[in-house]
């Protein structure tokens, strides 16, 4: 089947693709874990986590150029999206002029509207590896949309065929992925985001008792079991196999008073995949590591990239008694 344009979802752990879309509820303001737990920071500013979405960053082939581009069809579902005037012509107009529509009046303020944002809000990127916040204002970037990459020449199209979102940067050439890796966008009146204390996550190798400390009593085979120190916690992870691999990843997360503060089990269903465990004696950045960290600002430390779901989005998981996780909207359809 040819594909109309190539589209590659950058932020790390988010090359997924879906089929459907999942309701997004947003993260409610829990409280952190208990003032034990993490060692006590100053007071931050209050970030309003009420219609609070993240989005991912992607890029979308245009001839020899290639788009870096924020969709936002996961939270922005109109079926008048793109203009009918428009649509009505696609059996006039080539497949390529189809595939990409610059959005402005009318269409440009629904979208905006539909996703709670403003003309006076701005855009937060920030890349955690990095540690580089970009902010743009809102009212510089072009609202656009393009078309789902697994539309193909001779579909009939209808505004459910677009993604619908802001163009971010446009270059020729491949290196521009390097750019957007491990990069999540927010669009705010505040930056919510919490610079230079995430951690990408290496893992060494445990002692025995660690296992049977804190992982005893499965009936499945035990894997390596593993530790890595952030601040004043230490996480352990044990990886539970059956006969074709991995089939359950535990984690556990100790204070510095060695009490128990949090604890998740990883699987994988729905074609989903575990991400292997970077290790210390390899010095290089894993595209698929796990982070950890303080992401945003008045919540508790996070961690994410486990799995590399099939459907849906990826999340990320405060280390919080809740352990209330946050989805990354990266509109994936198959």
């Amino acid at each position: 089947m040819k594909i109309n344009t190539a589209l590659v979802l950058l932020c790390s752990q988010l090359m997924i693709v879906s089929c459907k879309k999942d309701d997004k509820k947003p993260i409610q303001d829990q409280a952190n874990i208990t003032k034990d737990s993490v060692k006590t920071v100053q007071a931050e500013e209050e970030i309003d986590f009420m219609n609070f979405n993240i989005y991912n960053v992607s890029t979308v082939q245009r001839k020899d150029l290639m788009d870096t581009f924020i969709s936002v069809s996961d939270i922005y579902i109109d079926k008048n999206a793109v203009p009918a005037d428009f649509l009505k012509k696609q059996k006039e107009l080539p497949f390529e002029k189809m595939s990409y529509i610059e959005l402005d009046g009318s269409y440009r303020k629904k979208m905006l509207d539909g996703i709670h944002v403003t003309e006076n809000d701005s855009l937060y990127l920030y890349n955690y590896e990095a540690n580089k916040l970009q902010k743009t204002p809102v009212n510089k970037l072009k609202a656009v949309a393009y078309l789902s990459p697994y539309t193909v020449e001779g579909d009939e199209i209808d505004s459910d065929s677009y993604m619908t979102g802001f163009q971010i940067d446009t270059k020729k050439g491949n290196d521009i992925f390097d750019k957007y890796m491990n990069v999540i966008a927010y669009f705010g009146n505040k930056n919510p985001f919490v610079e230079n204390q995430m951690k990408m996550i290496k893992w060494e190798k445990a002692s025995a008792d660690i296992q049977k400390k804190y992982f005893a009593g499965s009936t499945l085979k035990y894997g390596g079991t593993y530790l890595y120190k952030y601040e004043n916690l230490t996480y352990y992870v044990q990886d539970l196999l059956e006969e074709y691999g991995t089939q359950e990843r535990k984690l556990v997360v100790i204070n510095d008073q060695n009490e128990k503060i949090f604890e998740k089990t990883f699987t994988i269903e729905d074609g989903a995949e575990f991400n292997p465990l970077e290790k210390m004696e390899n010095s290089e950045t894993n595209y698929y590591a796990q982070w950890t960290g303080k992401l945003f600002k008045g919540k508790a430390p996070v961690v994410f990239n486990f799995t590399t779901p099939s459907f849906g989005c990826p999340v990320i998981t405060f280390l919080n008694k809740e352990k209330t996780e946050l989805n990354i909207n990266c509109d994936n359809r198959h």
